[in-house]
């Protein structure tokens, strides 16, 4: 822990930056006066806070620090411009710069889902599994739950059509649907095995992840994303609450 202490002083003090490649785990154990088991285990201590990472012949290495992005209260308001989603405006970044893996498939709602959808157990829903890219980097990961009857025979049950300009509420709005409003919550956790593995960060990162629904003029609730997943150490959600006098 001191090793991995001082070490971690010396990234955040930028003695050792970005791209830096540290010493070899001999010279870091003659430097300290310890064994090389004893520098292993702090170098993977600051492996899974993220801020190294270890490649096969290429060493041991600071990692380049990720951006923090701010999510605005606002973001899924439309936006008149260039094509753009939440996401896209999230990370403040061009439509050439979004790159979204998905996969899509049939399910039932569970006893979890029907809750958030306020329908029956078993009801059928489509779920969109996507991974989204800023470049080259996973920032994002979520499952998005639609009803089968809302799009079954359209271009929102086609995987071939994402990423679709204006997200969500432009899929909604293609099929007649008006979305009113948005609702969100919240939580905060260290990340799964194949959440740490997706976004490529550390098992000492936690992530944020939300449910998000958007729900239909007439109250009916039209999308559940359940969960949003996001490094948790990078993300700033910005909340705008105007008051009464």
């Amino acid at each position: 822990m001191r090793i991995a202490s001082e070490l971690r002083h010396r990234i955040s003090s930028g003695g050792f930056r970005p791209g830096d490649q540290l010493p070899t785990l001999p010279a870091l154990a003659e430097q300290f006066g310890v064994s090389e088991t004893t520098i292993r285990n702090a170098l993977a201590m600051l492996r899974n806070e993220g801020l190294i990472e270890t490649r096969a012949r290429a060493g041991t290495r600071v990692r380049q620090t990720p951006p923090v992005h701010r999510m605005a209260a606002n973001r899924y308001r439309n936006k008149p411009g260039a094509p753009s989603t939440p996401y896209t405006r999230d990370q403040g970044i061009g439509w050439s710069e979004y790159r979204l893996d998905k996969r899509f498939e049939r399910v039932q709602a569970t006893a979890e889902l029907a809750a958030l959808f306020e329908c029956e157990v078993g009801e059928r829903l489509l779920a969109r599994h996507f991974v989204f890219f800023d470049n080259d980097n996973p920032t994002q990961m979520s499952t998005s739950y639609v009803r089968w009857s809302d799009v079954e025979g359209t271009d929102v049950a086609d995987p071939i059509h994402e990423p679709w300009p204006g997200g969500t509420r432009a899929q909604m709005a293609s099929l007649g649907i008006r979305v009113a409003r948005v609702t969100e919550s919240f939580t905060c956790a260290m990340p799964t095995e194949q959440e740490a593995k997706t976004l490529r960060i550390g098992s000492g990162v936690p992530v944020i992840r939300l449910t998000r629904r958007h729900v239909a003029d007439n109250g009916r609730i039209v999308e559940v994303a359940h969960p949003i997943v996001r490094r948790g150490d990078t993300t700033v959600v910005d909340f705008d609450i105007k008051l009464d006098d």
